[in-house]
């Protein structure tokens, strides 16, 4: 008798699934077309915060090798946990699109990070991180440039910090992040 999920038949189409999961995850932020290299292998590990036992995945798009842009995965901590956000940055360090992929926040209050409820996520488009001011990373009740959501402060503080944080490991990176 063979296990379903101890087949090698089945690993190899787990493992097709979970790539093309992954690509269209991916494909949110970057769009197909607009990159021609394998988005999903042609990734980089950087440890979060000096960690080397923390690794977080770096994607890199490019474009007859040159590139387009890098995904920059991170997971700041909102209300109800984890906030995992994909956010892609150009080479000159403005955010293309950010997105929220995983979180638990309450629904009907934190999770106007969903691009299905909210366009909210579609703020950090264009920004840098000197766009604006670094003192300025902040909601606008706290004295920032980012608006708030009612209720869900402590979703949207942790988004922007996500945000920032993406752009600042891209500046802090780009040897490792921008280099075949």
């Amino acid at each position: 008798f063979c296990h379903l999920a101890t087949a090698p038949e089945f690993h190899g189409r787990i493992a097709q699934n979970e790539a093309r999961a992954l690509l269209q995850v991916l494909n949110t932020v970057v769009p197909a077309g607009s990159y021609d290299n394998d988005l999903a292998a042609d990734r980089v590990l950087l440890p979060v915060d000096g960690d080397d036992r923390d690794l977080r995945p770096v994607y890199r798009a490019r474009r007859n090798g040159a590139p387009v842009a890098v995904i920059v995965t991170t997971e700041p901590v909102g209300y109800a946990g984890p906030i995992r956000l994909l956010v892609a940055i150009d080479p000159g360090g403005e955010v293309l699109a950010a997105r929220a992929v995983d979180h638990a926040e309450t629904p009907g209050i934190g999770d106007f990070i969903d691009p299905r409820r909210s366009d909210w996520m579609t703020t950090f488009n264009g920004r840098r991180l000197d766009r604006p001011p670094p003192d300025r990373w902040r909601l606008r009740s706290e004295g920032g440039e980012f608006d708030g959501v009612a209720g869900a402060t402590i979703t949207a503080r942790a988004v922007v910090t996500g945000v920032r944080h993406a752009l600042g490991y891209a500046t802090a990176h780009p040897q490792e992040i921008w280099q075949p």
